[in-house]
């Protein structure tokens, strides 16, 4: 049963999301996607795997306000990291902003945090982050009125090919195959220890990585490239498909294979596969202050800015900050 919202007007409702609620909760998505960000993002399947995670309970990870007719209007969810860098989404149908939802949901969102502040180390830093599209101002009110503040943007890049790519030229050594059974550990610890020079990363989790790449039903290994300088994996581009998009999901170079040509080969030849296939338009997601210059090499590759994103972030307490912030080259 849905319980009055004290603090919204009568009219609406909140209560938990059930997986019957998995289909109209992203058709809100996709609204508000194309009204924030310019078109839709996030997947059902997507939705659908984090809804089935083993570390989320929708029964206290999320939520869900409908109007008194029952129609989803505003959705939140938390993602943790070692509870002290904690993530909430957070939707609001556009035809409902401004009336208390979204400031509800992000109060919701900070009291969850709050109760997960005990289980942190006591020395670290716990912060509230989440995101908007840069040009949509309704959100950046909400985030700004709560008070958090901006910390990063970054950028959905995006490369239109009317013609064959270049080949791409590996560096001497190098070869190059898709994923096999049995890479999955290894094609993790080279993502992880590369992703440990970009903002905000901390350690990931096997299972969870698992989770959200080689057990999913849309996993194809044939859009998994791996780039091997002898037996050692060097550097990796996972992709997949993204609607109408490939989309490199991750481009990985470890750092002794840097600055030789490597990232290029990995995303030239993924490229050249997408077009093999008959997806000539491919993307990417990336900081656009990235540190290790990523923007400057997809910018070389002909990949131009599609779409910008705003990451807010409010500070519940002050400590050590356990996610990467600079590094040293």
């Amino acid at each position: 049963m849905a319980d009055m919202i004290d603090t919204l007007p009568q009219s609406f409702l909140m209560r938990r999301p059930t997986m019957d609620d998995l289909e109209a909760v992203h058709r809100l998505f996709e609204i508000c996607e194309i009204a924030e960000l310019g078109g839709p993002e996030i997947t059902l399947d997507d939705l659908r795997t984090l809804w089935i995670m083993s570390t989320f309970n929708l029964e206290s990870d999320a939520w869900l306000v409908t109007s008194a007719e029952g129609q989803p209007v505003g959705y939140a969810d938390m993602e943790q990291r070692e509870h002290a860098r904690i993530f909430t989404l957070v939707r609001v149908h556009p035809d409902y902003v401004g009336r208390g939802v979204g400031e509800y949901l992000l109060e919701q969102a900070e009291a969850w945090v709050r109760r997960q502040i005990p289980l942190a180390a006591p020395e670290v830093r716990v912060t509230l982050s989440s995101f908007t599209g840069g040009s949509y101002e309704e959100a950046k009110r909400l985030f700004e009125g709560q008070g958090f503040k901006e910390i990063r943007r970054s950028w959905r890049m995006e490369i239109d090919m009317s013609d064959m790519p270049p080949a791409p030229e590996w560096p001497e050594n190098v070869t190059v195959r898709t994923f096999q059974p049995g890479d999955e550990r290894a094609v993790f610890e080279t993502v992880d220890e590369a992703f440990q020079d970009h903002f905000g990363h901390m350690r990931g989790d096997f299972e969870e990585w698992k989770h959200w790449t080689v057990e999913r039903e849309t996993f194809d290994p044939s859009l998994w490239f791996l780039a091997f300088d002898a037996e050692k994996l060097a550097g990796c581009s996972l992709c997949s498909y993204e609607g109408e998009l490939g989309w490199v999901n991750t481009l990985a170079v470890l750092r002794p294979w840097r600055h030789k040509g490597l990232g290029m080969a990995l995303l030239l030849h993924s490229f050249g596969e997408f077009y093999r296939r008959g997806r000539h338009t491919v993307g990417l997601g990336v900081d656009s202050q990235n540190l290790t210059g990523a923007t400057r090499l997809y910018e070389r590759a002909g990949m131009h800015v599609a779409r910008i994103y705003i990451a807010y972030e409010k500070e519940l307490r002050a400590g050590v900050e356990l996610s990467t912030q600079t590094i040293t080259v």
